[in-house]
């Protein structure tokens, strides 16, 4: 046991990059759409239409709509029996692999997994379910009750799809779920594990029950007669965030390896920091030492200076403590360079909170960022909090000269992840 913790540590890191963009969202599918609306600054938000959302404080979402599932799935049966935020999942991995342009039929099964996390799970099929059962009993109970709700149901579906016999597990830490998962695939390629990975997370609590538990707690905006206004980052008429829903799955490669195959590389992924608040079931720290502590984590595994990023893509879900600790977490965790070069931005301001999805959109968001060189906005920031004092890059897009972005992630229960992207350079 001595001997192999010795040669694990002694091992040379392998560098990771990503291969693999696929998103499912309320501003689109289709990846050239949804960066077009990103840099437009187009609100993906309405009210909403799944349930009368008539007798609730929150009336509003970042729905997905008009997506045909079954085009993903081996056939319409398996579409349907699968619930949502599976659907979400197995459709942004599929787009994902064919941005990648992999095909796993000449890959080494053994050498390749999957980690797909939700910060929820299969919400709709607990409360379809639970009806079901108060009117009939355990008789009207669905014999795929249990798959459709499980959290790592969709890990499962895409490996199956892509006969993947690798690490394949799933990541539920709140909203910090999809940079976690991603973080976690980042380290098994790293250390040999594996060579090629699915990751990212889903999330689809659009649901009667999710919008009474979290309006009673004053977390979501009641901003029902402007919806596209409501998520409102950094400003001081913000009200709560807004909900989203989807997924956000990227294809990380051990670089020799995407190299072999001829991939094209998007970036690298650069560094990966977690941490823990310790201090609240739902509250930030109000000193940001959690989300500091966790940034800093990342540019340590990054081996990059804080002045060597140019871009955050913020956490910034339009929470009256939130935006406010985020800011202070990023002014102590980037001093002088947090107002003298340094720009953020929040998209959720466009997309809405996907909670257990939100980290996978906005890596993917990231990478694009890169790609372009190009800054998207915080749309709706009409009046800066003066708490929060740093270039959040109001209303329109921004072309910058972009060499790293940090993705910040930050979760009820105090957890957080963070994810460095960075330019690919041999």
């Amino acid at each position: 046991m001595g001997s192999t913790i010795a040669a694990f540590a002694f091992m040379e890191a392998r560098r990771v990059v990503i291969t693999g963009l696929g998103v499912v969202t309320s501003l689109g599918w289709d990846l050239d759409d949804f960066w077009d609306n990103i840099v437009n600054g187009r609100s993906g938000i309405k009210r909403i239409t799944s349930f009368d959302p008539s007798n609730h404080k929150c009336q509003i979402g970042a729905e997905v709509e008009g997506i045909d599932f079954s085009q993903f799935f081996a056939n319409s049966r398996d579409a349907k029996r699968a619930e949502r935020f599976i659907q979400f999942s197995v459709t942004a991995s599929k787009m994902a692999s064919a941005h990648s342009g992999i095909d796993f039929s000449h890959q080494d099964p053994n050498r390749a997994g999957v980690i797909l996390g939700t910060g929820i799970g299969g919400l709709q099929t607990v409360e379809r379910t639970q009806r079901a059962y108060d009117e009939g009993g355990p008789s009207r109970v669905s014999t795929f009750a249990i798959p459709m709700m499980i959290a790592n149901a969709a890990g499962g579906i895409v490996a199956m799809d892509y006969g993947i016999t690798g690490p394949n597990f799933c990541v539920t830490s709140a909203c910090s779920t999809g940079n976690h998962a991603i973080g976690e695939a980042w380290k098994t390629i790293r250390f040999a594990e594996a060579d090629i990975m699915i990751a990212g997370g889903s999330e689809s609590a659009i649901t009667p029950l999710a919008y009474a538990g979290f309006s009673k707690m004053r977390a979501m905006s009641t901003r029902n007669d402007d919806p596209e206004r409501a998520s409102r980052p950094f400003d001081v008429d913000r009200d709560g965030f807004v909900m989203g829903e989807g997924a956000g799955v990227v294809i990380l490669e051990e670089l020799e390896h995407a190299k072999a195959r001829g991939a094209h590389i998007i970036c690298e992924l650069t560094g990966y920091g977690t941490s823990a608040d310790a201090y609240h079931p739902t509250a930030p720290h109000p000193e940001g030492l959690g989300a500091s502590q966790c940034m800093e984590r990342a540019m340590k595994a990054a081996k990059i200076s804080p002045e060597k990023i140019q871009y955050i893509n913020a956490h910034g879900t339009s929470t009256a403590h939130g935006d406010i600790a985020e800011t202070i977490a990023i002014k102590s965790s980037f001093g002088e360079h947090a107002k003298n070069g340094l720009v953020v931005s929040s998209t959720k301001s466009m997309t809405g909170h996907l909670l257990g999805a939100a980290g996978g959109v906005e890596l993917a968001i990231s990478a694009l960022a890169l790609e372009t060189q190009t800054v998207p906005p915080t749309i709706n920031l009409e009046n800066p909090d003066p708490k929060c004092d740093l270039d959040f890059v109001p209303h329109e897009a921004r072309e910058a000269k972009i060499d790293s972005v940090l993705s910040n992630s930050f979760g009820f229960g105090g957890t957080n992840a963070s994810l460095i992207v960075s330019r690919f350079a041999e």
